[in-house]
């Protein structure tokens, strides 16, 4: 049950004051009332803008196009949909379906959308890091100081973990307090230079932020030492010139630091709604249900309101992220009963689905991503986790197998296959080792906004695709037609997605990514 501090917390932490997200990456200028030269100087005020940050997870307002798109649900979108794991679905939408089918423009809007939305939540802790060293209130705690620097400094290396994934080389926007075109017409770094600018922000989250804040329902949704190194793991392990021994150092201050982080003994209940702020969680967006500022809407696009009978209602419409038959018959092919049970479930529907039921039989079921079970008519109060222990682990088993230690990242995969039931790896070989932990990371992180970047990891994301046979299939008449095999045509430009146009001509000073 949700206590009364975390809902006070809650509405502190994500309603007390949000800005405005930039209509523009260039449109660096808060648009809310706090903007004098010395709005920040009070404890009050630096800490309604550090609420402001967090809200970027959030967005103002329950309904889709609240400046919180990416985080709500696009974010599925650009991993999971455009990966192997699923199809955009839905209602036929050319943006969608270009980021399914790999026939992405530099129009899409979603692909605008996600840029704005992260350079929008970037310029929120750009204004709190400019401005808490300028904080003159005596009642303000230097404690307190750093630990805003920290926090902030976290959330910008998130959004920028974000950006440099989909898009590659990004401007680098340290400060949001200008209009000068020489000043915000910002060249593109490189991947590297954008990572170890993620890698300083996190140096100073780490050395500022505490290991927690005292209670489940704070440590679970503020940035804290333990997230800080689990964002140190993923990075090191995404960038290019990766290195595996940062990787595992950053892992094992995870595993063995003081956030007293721990695998939860059964699997589903990460995801059935009752467990939030658990053990397993590093950071979760704490959606509250049935709020018209904090509930999650992004849900809803993926799986519906049941009916009192525990059925999909006839009046429904068609959902979006329809899991591919490919990812059921990975969980089929492993056994893996237990993760399949939480992460998929299987209705009958009213509608047509070309890829599982082209002629609407009504005996006939289709797949939903069920990640977060409870639509709540759009006001969902199911948490999404931003990060949790699992991930770092199978990460570390990854480092372990690639430092030719495959012994050891036997046994840590282990650890993860233990609790879903199925048995111990023994193979000691480290190619085939590493190929079965991709393999493990695709069953256990499943519409938690991983598939993409770890194909991108592992260089395979043009094999995986190419080879991926997925069907399509038509109705005629009630007889479902000879399948078609659908033609995907990647090549290494398909790894990154375009610059938006509406950027490229706002800011000169950008370059296209190849292949667009």
């Amino acid at each position: 049950m949700r206590s009364n501090l975390y809902t006070s917390l809650t509405i502190a932490l994500m309603a007390s004051l949000s800005f405005t997200s930039c209509k523009k990456f260039l449109d660096v200028q808060p648009t809310s009332t706090v903007t004098s030269e010395n709005a920040y100087l009070t404890g009050d005020n630096i800490e309604k803008a550090m609420n402001g940050a967090y809200n970027s997870f959030i967005g103002n307002g329950t309904r889709p196009g609240s400046n919180a798109n990416y985080y709500q649900w696009e974010m599925i979108l650009q991993t999971d949909i455009r990966s192997d794991n699923a199809h955009a679905a839905g209602g036929g939408e050319i943006d969608f379906g270009q980021i399914d089918f790999n026939t992405i423009t530099n129009t899409n809007d979603m692909v605008r959308r996600d840029w704005e939305e992260l350079y929008g939540a970037i310029s929120k802790c750009n204004i709190v890091i400019d401005n808490v060293g300028k904080v003159t209130d005596p009642t303000f705690s230097e404690e307190r100081r750093k630990q805003i620097l920290g926090e902030a400094s976290f959330l910008r290396a998130f959004h920028y973990y974000q950006l440099v994934k989909l898009y590659g080389g990004v401007p680098l926007e340290k400060h949001s307090n200008s209009t000068d075109p020489e000043v915000i017409r910002i060249k593109r770094s490189t991947v590297e230079e954008v990572y170890d600018f993620i890698d300083s922000d996190l140096q100073v989250a780490v050395n500022n932020l505490p290991d927690g804040f005292g209670q489940p329902s704070i440590d679970k949704v503020r940035a804290t030492k333990g997230a800080a190194n689990a964002l140190l793991t993923k990075i090191w392990a995404q960038r290019p010139d990766r290195d595996y021994n940062k990787v595992l150092q950053y892992a094992n201050a995870v595993i063995n630091g003081k956030g007293g982080y721990q695998l939860l003994q059964n699997y589903a209940d990460l995801f059935d709604g009752a467990h939030n702020y658990n053990n397993e969680s590093i950071i979760e967006i704490p959606y509250v249900a049935g709020s018209p500022n904090l509930s999650c809407w992004g849900g809803a696009f993926f799986f519906p309101d049941l009916d009192g009978n525990g059925l999909i209602n006839e009046n429904e419409w068609r959902r979006y992220g329809t899991p591919s038959k490919d990812l059921v018959d990975a969980y089929d092919k492993a056994g893996d009963t237990k993760r399949k049970n939480a992460n998929i479930w299987f209705f009958s529907v009213p509608w047509a689905d070309e890829f599982w039921n082209p002629c609407a039989d009504g005996n006939t079921k289709i797949p939903f991503n069920v990640k977060q079970k409870h639509a709540n008519s759009f006001q969902s109060g199911d948490h999404f986790y931003l990060l949790r222990l699992a991930d770092i682990v199978l990460l570390k088993a990854e480092a372990l197998n690639a430092l030719g230690n495959s012994n050891e990242a036997m046994n840590t995969l282990n650890i993860i296959r233990h609790r879903a039931g199925l048995p111990d790896i023994t193979t000691g070989n480290a190619s085939q080792l590493k190929s079965i932990i991709l393999n493990e990371r695709r069953l256990e992180l499943a519409f938690e906004g991983q598939r993409w970047d770890d194909l991108n990891r592992y260089g395979v994301t043009v094999d995986v695709m190419n080879k991926l046979n997925e069907l399509k299939f038509t109705c005629n008449e009630g007889n479902i037609s000879t399948p078609t095999p659908i033609k995907y045509n990647f090549n290494q430009n398909s790894l990154l997605l375009p610059i938006p146009l509406l950027e490229m001509q706002a800011n000169p000073s950008l370059t296209q990514n190849p292949g667009y």
